[in-house]
């Protein structure tokens, strides 16, 4: 029996493997555009587990998985007996006799790595409180289909060193290119990976303008993440003067791209002009989020291809 693949966070695959990704996903994207039918995974199933709300997340694997010929099963704690606290292991050993490869969307990472642990199948991370993996794939894959390489670049993270942030943190690493993370007291990025990040590849500041400063890449998220609505009004305050505007734009090079991985609030971290403005890649990154996934997923399944 093979030994199974998962994708738990980023650095759980080698620059050489992201590189066949990336290309792996223009080959994909071009035959869904052109209408060819390219279906490797007929009678395949994947078994999709969400203990967090989702709309592109589910959408991208569905669509996903249909497109590849294969099917989607959508589980959640409210209509499964993971709600009434079945164990995450038991929950593993079902659901990977019965689909070839399962997603989870969740809270704690342990949660993911718990279920992986005890599948016989590939496991994907679809988000957790620490990291967003799938989220990175696409927003590298958008800028490498515009500029190429992302390698030696600079991304310019402004707002929460929340999971997506950290997960930009451990591509860098892996990629090769600058992370440059503006914060608030108290919002700063945290590695998790027990690796030290040196100033070549991650730079800490409070400024926006000092972040976006050279940047390839100007990206934020939200600035209340799931599960953190409690503190909305504190961090609202907290994060006054973190706006992505048109004027911080100005800081990062001429051709650079904005990326947020939405949903967006409009006047809270981003300004309308700039996520509706012709820098802006968001949709980009949405459709993307799928293609890639597509290409992860047939990885993860089949191995490299090159048909």
């Amino acid at each position: 029996m093979k030994s199974v693949r998962h994708y738990l966070q980023f650095s759980d695959l080698t620059p050489d493997e992201y590189h066949h990704l990336f290309e792996r996903t223009k080959v994909l994207k071009r035959r869904q555009g052109a209408g060819e039918l390219h279906r490797p995974l007929v009678g395949k199933v994947m078994s999709m587990v969400f203990e967090k709300h989702s709309t592109r997340t589910r959408a991208s694997f569905e669509a996903g998985m249909a497109q590849l010929g294969g099917h989607a099963m959508f589980l959640d704690t409210k209509s499964s007996q993971m709600g009434r606290g079945e164990p995450v292991e038991d929950t593993a050993r079902v659901l990977s006799r019965m689909s070839d490869i399962i997603m989870i969307r969740t809270f704690e990472q342990r949660q993911v790595e718990r279920l992986a642990a005890h599948s016989r199948v590939p496991v994907i991370n679809g988000l957790t409180n620490e990291y967003h993996p799938c989220q990175i794939l696409a927003d590298i894959f958008t800028y490498v289909e515009r500029h190429g390489s992302i390698k030696g670049k600079t991304v310019a993270w402004i707002g929460d060193g929340n999971n997506v942030c950290r997960t930009w943190l451990q591509a860098a690493r892996v990629l090769g290119f600058k992370l440059k993370v503006a914060s608030p007291l108290g919002y700063e990025l945290k590695a998790l990976d027990g690796h030290h990040y040196g100033s070549e590849l991650l730079e800490l500041t409070q400024d926006p303008a000092r972040a976006a400063s050279g940047a390839d890449i100007v990206t934020t998220d939200v600035f209340t993440s799931m599960g953190y609505e409690a503190e909305q009004a504190a961090r609202r305050e907290a994060f006054a003067g973190y706006q992505v505007t048109a004027e911080l734009m100005r800081h990062a090079k001429p051709d650079a791209l904005f990326m947020h991985c939405l949903p967006a609030h409009r006047g809270e971290e981003v300004a309308a002009e700039v996520i509706d403005g012709p820098q802006s890649v968001v949709w980009d990154e949405a459709e993307n989020r799928m293609h890639a996934q597509k290409a992860l997923i047939e990885f993860l399944l089949l191995g490299h291809r090159e048909d």
